[in-house]
């Protein structure tokens, strides 16, 4: 029965997106079709290129919470130059820098001088989006040159380009996590940052690098996006940060820190994905769906504190109370 109860708590994201989706597929027949599927995954790709770096920040034990701002000033901004000079390689390297600098400031501000990792970057949610409605005066920045537009459209085969960047990031993520160092250091510095230090981890190093990862990954997200788009509202990543962290919470990663697993990160991509996709199948307001997702993140916290004391008394009455209270930390899994 205990073996069970782990069983549930830590794949409960999988066991209800079986269940959305046969709701969906019962209540529209046109939900369960391939081309949908297809329109899911291109829906939450740049999602999930946000999420999942997200997902190993809050493992550390911290959170970034200025991402959907750091993807819209980048997107404004690759997109002034490229307007500006033609050349979409330099629009490009533009939203990197911006992703370094942001990255960079919030790990400066958190990892090194312990300011508390909300405060900031709600702050700098607050910065990076007026920037952008700044810099363009709110206007919607258009006449990009056709080889960055066409990164928009091109596939290969029946899979879209922005679906196969996902993939290779899951898969990047995945290994990240599991097979070097870096990604066992993360769960320990999440575990208990003091006890870490002691092991030997560079805790502020790490945590600095992951802040940097994750606002550059942000940055490329939002050029996708205008990629996609054609255009790049300054707009384009507002409320990408409650989604994102929606689906990392859905994904079983505790906010607490020290777990979470790769494979639960997608399962929580995929929840919010279909939701969202089968609400405007059904012909519901988008701002019911607003409501819906905040809701959803609502619902993940509390879970999130119910299944972690969940697995700690499981696991301590079977006997291994201090090794495995957090398991997705000792051993994580696909």
């Amino acid at each position: 029965m205990n073996r069970l109860k782990i069983f549930i708590a830590q794949n409960g994201t999988f066991l209800a997106l079986v269940v959305l989706i046969a709701f969906f597929a019962v209540m529209n027949p046109r939900f369960l079709t391939f081309n949908n599927g297809q329109t899911i995954l291109l829906q939450i790709a740049e999602l999930g290129l946000i999420a999942l770096p997200l997902a190993f920040l809050v493992m550390a034990g911290t959170l970034d919470l200025s991402v959907g701002s750091v993807a819209s000033l980048s997107a404004v901004v690759s997109a002034s130059v490229m307007v500006s000079t033609g050349n979409a390689l330099l629009g490009f390297a533009a939203a990197i820098g911006v992703g370094l600098v942001a990255g960079a400031l919030n790990g400066l501000l958190v990892a090194y001088l312990k300011l508390n990792a909300l405060v900031i970057t709600l702050g700098f949610l607050s910065v990076w989006g007026g920037l952008a409605l700044f810099l363009t005066d709110g206007a919607t920045l258009t006449g990009f040159p056709e080889s960055f537009t066409a990164l928009g459209t091109m596939s290969f085969g029946p899979i879209s380009l922005q679906v196969i960047i996902l993939i290779l990031f899951t898969v990047g993520a995945w290994y990240l996590l599991n097979r070097l160092p870096i990604g066992r250091n993360v769960l320990a510095i999440g575990g208990n940052s003091r006890a870490a230090h002691l092991m030997g981890i560079n805790v502020q190093r790490t945590q600095f690098l992951l802040f940097i990862l994750t606002s550059v990954c942000a940055a490329i997200a939002g050029v996708l996006l205008s990629a996609k788009l054609h255009s790049a509202p300054p707009t384009v990543g507002t409320g990408m940060e409650i989604q994102a962290l929606t689906v990392v919470l859905l994904g079983g990663v505790a906010l607490e820190g020290g777990a979470g697993r790769i494979s639960g990160v997608i399962a929580g991509l995929l929840f919010v994905g279909v939701l969202r996709n089968g609400l405007v199948i059904m012909g519901v307001s988008q701002f019911l769906q607003t409501i819906l997702i905040g809701a959803t993140l609502v619902v993940a916290v509390l879970l999130d504190g119910s299944i972690q004391r969940l697995l700690k008394r499981t696991w301590s009455n079977l006997g291994a109370p201090e090794k495995t209270a957090k398991p997705a930390a000792a051993a994580p899994t696909t």
